[in-house]
């Protein structure tokens, strides 16, 4: 786990009901039950403001960060797509995005990044497509100094669906009661506080879903094999979620506040 993703899932399910904001030490202090060290989590904090993810705050407790509007604005998008999957009603067209892309090659390649984590798929070069238009393709595109021109289409020969590797997608899933199980049960075994353990199980639980996100564009059921595995394992994540929550939550709110009722 890299203390960058694993600030965001801190800042997406712990910290974005408590004012999107904590002071270092809090963080510091969050982050060790997963195996984050301090010297790793500064680093991180250090380059997110540098990204536009944070910016540093001035708390009671001492000198803080705080989720910027961009990153608000994904970490509620991501935590939609956590706890519930997309239900509208498809209309059956696809959405085509044509890209001019950013002449910078790592800017090419967070791009190409950021499109499939909002579920697209590269058709051919410069072509991508997904199931639906995504809020904050405009975002990721200006961010990247890329433009692009959007259409709608509904009868593409070949499907798609094509384009997305379901395959794994759906191995994935069908063995997720098993990872999750094994990685919870590790948890609860590996820390004598009760409520750190069931904060370190839930997070590294939440951790292991969120990387569907990247994986999973969300495809309708209408062009998804009728075995699709993906409600099953939803429903297991979000049974084990609720039942860590409780002592997840007690954990963090023993650790903000300050350092000592906090286990070191």
């Amino acid at each position: 786990m890299h203390a960058r993703s694993a600030l965001f899932d801190l800042y997406g399910d712990h910290l974005r009901a408590r004012g999107s904001q904590a002071p270092v030490a809090a963080l510091v202090r969050l982050l060790a039950p997963v195996g984050i060290a301090a010297p790793a989590v500064r680093t991180a904090i250090s380059r997110m403001v540098i990204q536009g993810w944070l910016e540093p705050v001035g708390l009671p407790d001492g000198r803080g960060y705080r989720a910027t509007d961009q990153a608000t604005r994904r970490l509620d998008e991501a935590r939609a797509r956590i706890y519930r999957r997309r239900d509208e009603p498809w209309d059956g067209h696809w959405h085509l995005v044509l890209v001019t892309p950013p002449a910078d090659r790592s800017a090419r390649g967070r791009l190409r990044a950021d499109l499939a984590y909002l579920g697209y798929a590269e058709l051919a070069d410069t072509v991508w497509v997904g199931p639906v238009a995504s809020p904050e393709l405009a975002g990721v595109l200006t961010r990247a100094g890329a433009t692009a021109r959007t259409g709608r289409a509904r009868d593409l020969e070949p499907s798609p669906v094509e384009a997305w590797e379901l395959a794994a997608l759906h191995a994935s899933y069908a063995g997720w009661s098993a990872v999750a199980g094994e990685l919870v049960a590790g948890h609860l075994a590996a820390h004598d506080d009760p409520d750190e353990a069931a904060f370190a199980a839930r997070f590294h639980l939440v951790h292991e879903w969120r990387k569907f996100l990247f994986a999973d564009p969300g495809l309708p059921a209408e062009v998804l094999p009728d075995d699709w595995p993906r409600d099953v394992a939803a429903r297991h994540f979000a049974a084990e979620a609720d039942r860590l929550k409780a002592g997840a939550d007690r954990f963090v709110a023993r650790c903000l506040p300050g350092p000592a009722d906090c286990p070191a």
